[in-house]
Parts: structure tokens; C-alpha cells; sequence
């Protein structure tokens, strides 16, 4: 007898941001502040098990995942500095240029971390009123490179409240 199969039905939305960071204790040309064209693939399927989809046959509007989640990258990371908190000397770097603007990661900003902060932080707090939750984030830092996280499970509850946008800016 054959086995019964089952189909679970997500969608994928690609955003795109520019921003510099930095590996703190990195052994090789990645402890140097730089930056990178990111590109954020973001995967998400239904509140329940990714078989439901709305009266027209969606998970969800690909626009609403864009506008959320892009909006929350422009706001917060296109156009800065990501930085790892205990990475003393990169901040002071970074703080003392006016203007500037920086995000302070709780973990160093790898694109694995910056993959699972996204999955794990900012995706919940966004998208959570849209029935979705975000399975997977890829972090790509070239066209040949990237970086995986998965939820396996249930997300945390609540989640985690994310952090904010430092934005100096004392010009006239």
C-alpha cells in the first residue's frame, strides 16, 4: 500500500539591503570593517501546519511580506553598521563618525546570525498578525554565498522584541 503524502505550501520573497559589519576576533580580512549587498530570502508557510491558504489561494501577498520585512531592513540595517555588542573597539569606530547609523547584534554579526536574528527576533514581530511564520531565512553576503537558518518546532512565545536603529545625524 502506498503511503499517503502530504503538501506543505510556502512562499519565498528575496529582499535586498546594503550594510558593513565586521567579525569581531575573525582571524583572517574579515575583522576589518566592511560591508556587502545582502540579499535576505525569506520562507514562510501557514500558522499551522502550511496547508491553508487564503480565498485566493495564497499563503500570504508576497507584497505584504516585502512591505513587513523590508521595512523593518530599511529602517534597521540598509545603510549601516551591524555590530556585535561586546566588539568595544568597532563601535567607538562607528559612533564616532556623524553622521552614522548602527545596529548592535546581540551576536557577532555572521550571516548565520544575522539569518537566525531575522528568523528567530524580527520576523515574529513583524509578520506575527499576518497568520504566517517564517520557516527559514538565507542570508546571502555574495552571489555564491549564504547562509541557512531553520525553525524546527514552534517559534518562541513571545518573541523576542527587536532592537532599534542607532541614526546620528547632526548635519544642517
Amino acid at each position: 500500500m502506498a503511503a499517503a503524502t502530504t503538501t506543505r505550501l510556502s512562499l519565498v520573497r528575496s529582499l535586498r539591503f546594503c550594510a558593513g559589519h565586521r567579525l569581531f576576533r575573525h582571524e583572517g580580512k574579515c575583522a576589518y570593517l566592511h560591508g556587502h549587498n545582502y540579499r535576505a530570502d525569506i520562507e514562510v508557510e501557514a500558522i499551522g501546519g502550511g496547508r491553508a491558504v487564503d480565498a485566493v489561494g495564497r499563503v500570504v501577498d508576497f507584497a505584504l511580506i516585502k512591505q513587513r520585512m523590508l521595512g523593518w531592513l530599511d529602517e534597521h540595517w540598509d545603510h549601516a553598521f551591524i555590530l556585535f555588542a561586546e566588539d568595544a573597539s568597532a563601535l567607538a569606530a562607528v559612533r564616532a563618525a556623524d553622521p552614522t547609523k548602527y545596529f548592535v547584534l546581540p551576536w557577532n554579526p555572521t550571516a548565520e546570525n544575522m539569518a537566525r536574528y531575522l528568523l528567530e527576533v524580527v520576523a515574529p514581530a513583524v509578520l506575527g498578525d499576518l497568520g504566517v511564520i517564517a520557516r527559514r531565512v538565507a542570508i546571502w553576503e555574495t552571489d555564491e554565498a549564504c547562509a541557512v537558518a531553520t525553525l524546527e518546532g514552534a517559534p518562541a512565545s513571545p518573541p523576542p522584541t527587536p532592537g532599534a536603529a542607532v541614526v546620528v545625524d547632526h548635519r544642517a
